[in-house]
């Protein structure tokens, strides 16, 4: 796509990748306007099925790039020169670059390597899972530069690890590691070869019913907006009722009774 960010596309899968290796993949304009192209466009693509996100190089995403902060003060994300205003929904563009991520139909795996400090930390949590090398690096950096996780960060770690853990990480600054991370629910898995395992998921989750996937992330990102159970319940009766005796549905049955690989249409919506 840029010289920020590249994409291939197969078998459902898209491999997005950052690319700005000699920086660590560090976050500037350019790269910030790469993620939120990337999610807009395979927010389009109804034949997508899951999304690995990756950087090149030695690290996942170093974070900020300090020397272009003035300038996204200056000019901002998505035309924005205000953080305040809202651009992309509930979201600046700074916060949609992560939580765009949560807000596409289909599962996101986050491949993490080497860094992830700052706002590349708030970026892989916008990830539904996160793989994790077991050399990993890990920091709420933020209050080292005087300032606070404003990426979505607040939303996304409380879902995920204790309030005083969460308070502890942001207040200090301190880099944690992978082992950590997967104590406190940041890391879903650490594994030798994230990435590699991370495509392998999302093949495997493109083997699944389009419908059915897209569903269940539905379902997953409304309770995590703070529905209540009984919302949520009639959430997932309504979901049920669209998929059953639905044509994905019954190929499904047919594919598992005839021990056979499915052949799914493109997600109806």
């Amino acid at each position: 796509m840029t010289d920020r960010v590249t994409m291939d596309f197969a078998g459902g899968v898209a491999d997005v990748r950052l690319t700005r290796a000699d920086k660590m993949n560090a976050l500037d304009p350019p790269m910030f306007e790469a993620l939120i192209a990337a999610c807009g466009r395979l927010g389009k693509e109804r034949n997508l099925r899951a999304v690995v996100l990756s950087g090149e190089g030695r690290a996942f995403c170093a974070g900020l790039d300090m020397g272009s902060f003035a300038a996204m003060k200056q000019l901002g994300v998505g035309g924005i020169g205000n953080i305040e205003a809202r651009t992309h929904g509930i979201s600046n563009g700074f916060q949609y670059a992560v939580l765009g991520w949560r807000e596409l139909g289909v599962p996101v795996i986050a491949a993490v390597h080497g860094v992830a400090f700052g706002g590349g930390f708030q970026l892989a949590l916008g990830a539904d899972i996160r793989y994790v090398a077991a050399d990993t690096h890990m920091s709420i950096m933020e209050i080292n530069w005087g300032l606070v996780p404003d990426m979505g960060g607040t939303i996304l770690m409380r879902r995920l690890a204790r309030e005083d853990v969460i308070r502890e990480l942001t207040f200090s600054g301190r880099i944690f590691s992978a082992e950590e991370a997967a104590s406190f629910g940041f890391a879903t898995r650490i594994c030798a070869d994230p990435r590699a395992e991370a495509l392998a998921l999302a093949r495997q989750i493109a083997q699944k019913s389009p419908d059915a996937i897209r569903a269940a992330k539905r379902l997953f990102n409304f309770a995590a907006g703070g529905a209540d159970a009984a919302a949520c319940l009639i959430a997932e009766s309504r979901e049920q009722a669209r998929l059953i005796g639905s044509a994905n549905q019954a190929e499904a049955v047919t594919a598992n009774l005839e021990k056979r690989a499915p052949r799914f249409a493109d997600a109806a919506e």
